[in-house]
């Protein structure tokens, strides 16, 4: 237990919620409301450039409203991606960020690669939940107990991890074969969409259900929006953002057993950098405060998929990708400005 936790005369705010109330939600009346106004217009500021978007690709490519393209296309293949946004979405609500997901992926795809092709495939996806898990946990202990900035300890972790990855794999392209049980993992279909996407929508609603509607995602709120305030009203802050940092390392592990099933193939070096900044793109233009605080599931994974358009669009019009990078750039800047402007007039 930290020795932060609480004063002996505070009632334990796990059996008394009333005591974050004021922090996660203001002051009843004009401060409350207008919580709940920024939230919708957070939720807006997705929703709505999504819609168009959608709207646009339909009446531009003949080939995108198809359910080849649609579920296969675009859920199908951003579904690790999902996985991993949508848990990263409690870290940085925590006050947290987690740039090691994209190693973490990588070496949990080479791991329940390498196991599947000479064990069960329980085994496979069991080890490679655990190893995500477990260096997830260690980040979370790294950042709460060592009080080194999240962003060094995951970068320097990111590196120890894709290391390890390499030596599992002896930097060798693992490929197994479509017979394998391992391979029924991700690609059961059922009402046409693949057992992928049904796995992270159930994984996604559990995340979604426990930020929004339990105690821990109140803690997870009052953690990120103010640690210190949130210490004085008995929140373990060191144990809150530990969980989140878990359950970050348990979804970069899942994503990489779904790839990996999804493509019958895995390498130390896929994910890296690029799915870490996929993954952080998707979290901010979904509105998530990178300041911590404020922070939603659902959006992050309209975030994601409003990515993925964008990808799919340029993709099905013969865009040049060099386009594609600059205008993500600059969504990104376009977000991050907003959270910080949205922060100054709630001030």
């Amino acid at each position: 237990m930290d020795a932060d936790v609480k004063n002996p005369e505070t009632p334990d705010p796990f059996n008394n919620s009333e005591l974050l109330d004021v922090e996660i939600e203001g002051r009843i009346g004009v401060k409350s409301f207008a919580v709940h106004l920024l939230g919708s217009w957070r939720l807006a500021g997705i929703a709505i450039p999504f819609l168009i978007l959608f709207l646009i690709l339909c009446f531009t490519s003949a080939h995108f409203f198809s359910v080849l393209n649609l579920v296969d296309g675009i859920l199908d293949q951003q579904s690790a991606t999902l996985a991993i946004a949508a848990a990263g979405t409690l870290v940085l609500v925590a006050g947290g960020l987690d740039l090691s997901v994209g190693a973490i992926y990588g070496l949990a795809a080479v791991v329940s690669g390498e196991l599947a092709e000479h064990h069960s495939p329980v085994l496979a996806i069991g080890v490679a939940l655990l190893v995500g898990l477990g260096f997830g946990i260690i980040n979370g202990l790294i950042v709460a107990y060592l009080k080194i900035n999240p962003l060094i300890a995951t970068l320097a972790m990111s590196f120890v991890i894709a290391g390890v990855a390499l030596k599992v794999s002896n930097n060798n392209l693992i490929v197994l074969s479509e017979n394998s049980g391992f391979y029924k993992f991700a690609n059961v279909y059922f009402l046409s969409v693949p057992s992928a996407v049904w796995i992270v929508l159930f994984f996604v609603i559990i995340l979604t259900l426990l930020l929004a509607r339990t105690n821990f995602g109140r803690y997870v709120v009052a953690s990120g929006g103010n640690a210190e305030a949130a210490r004085l009203a008995g929140v373990r802050v060191n144990q809150i953002r530990i969980i989140t940092f878990a359950l970050s390392g348990l979804a970069a592990g899942l994503g990489g057993v779904i790839d990996t099933s999804r493509l019958l193939s895995a390498q130390a070096t896929s994910g890296g950098s690029g799915l870490t900044f996929t993954v952080l793109a998707g979290i901010v233009v979904g509105g998530t405060s990178i300041a911590g605080g404020e922070g939603s599931v659902p959006r992050t994974t309209l975030g994601v998929l409003f990515i993925a358009l964008i990808g799919n669009g340029f993709d099905l019009l013969n865009i040049n990708v060099l386009y594609q990078q600059i205008v993500l750039g600059l969504i990104l800047i376009l977000a991050v400005s907003i959270d910080v402007w949205a922060r100054k007039r709630r001030r």
